[in-house]
């Protein structure tokens, strides 16, 4: 497996493109950054449609906005990793959230699941987040969420799916080192991938956060927390060939976007 995910990573490079957020100044890491707003958002509303159908299909939602896109207010604060087809059609999508800390709990978007819902839950919710973020802020790194993953039917296989959660590593390491989580889903085994890749479970005086049933999803879902600079040390290598690689693809940025000095890691 760890061959092929070499082999792939080696290759992708001419299918990705990240979309920067408009309101983000863009480290000098990236060496092929492109101001073109409007084309970024045709992108970022062509993967709102590609994920729409994607989760229509899957039942994981049940209505779409008018024009047929799954939206979310992330959208337009995040990074996005998508990858096209030889046609230069969206095939696969994440997206990538990065907070300045410090950070309250009610900006991320962990603060509307249903455990913070839960009485016997949202306490302990709420101090496993804070233990977080105050360790982020320790240790002066940005708090990150992921989410927003599909992946078209067609090219969906385990390879695609550790790809793009392996894009969430990579991107926390090109901006330096991040701490953050995942609202991952049981469809897909996307939970267990990402465990399998380093995340864990967010804890509560040592205690585990149960998975919870979404009803906005259709799906169980699972909290997991992610250190950029420590991936499993089975994948590290890969975090670093895949930042490369996402070092020199094609990042579409607004037209006003800014580039400043690339972070230390």
């Amino acid at each position: 497996m760890v061959s092929l995910l070499e082999r792939r990573i080696a290759s992708i490079d001419e299918r990705l493109v990240l979309l920067a957020p408009p309101d983000r100044n863009i480290p000098s890491t990236f060496s092929n950054v492109q101001p073109n707003g409007q084309r970024r958002d045709e992108l970022v509303t062509e993967l709102q449609r590609f994920r729409g159908a994607v989760y229509l299909n899957e039942g994981a939602v049940h209505e779409l906005s008018d024009d047929g896109c799954h939206k979310t207010p992330e959208d337009d604060r995040s990074w996005h990793v998508v990858r096209l087809d030889q046609d230069g059609r969206v095939r696969a999508c994440i997206w990538y959230l990065e907070h300045d800390v410090p950070v309250s709990i009610d900006s991320l978007r962990v603060h509307d699941c249903p455990l913070a819902a839960d009485e016997d839950w949202r306490d302990r919710l709420h101090s496993a987040v804070a233990s977080e973020l105050t360790r982020a802020e320790s240790s002066q790194v940005p708090y990150a969420e992921i989410g927003g993953w599909a992946a078209s039917p067609d090219g969906r296989c385990p390879i695609e799916g550790i790809i793009l959660a392996l894009s969430a590593f990579s991107l926390g390491r090109l901006f330096g080192g991040a701490l953050g989580m995942a609202t991952a889903t049981a469809r897909h085994a996307s939970a267990s991938m990402l465990r399998r890749l380093g995340g864990n479970k967010l804890e509560s005086d040592g205690a585990p956060l149960p998975a919870y049933y979404d009803h906005r999803y259709n799906c169980d879902m699972e909290l997991l927390r992610f250190d950029s600079l420590r991936p499993h040390p089975k994948y590290d290598h890969l975090v670093d060939a895949l930042a490369g690689v996402l070092a020199n693809v094609r990042v579409l940025a607004p037209d006003f976007a800014v580039t400043c000095a690339a972070p230390a890691a």
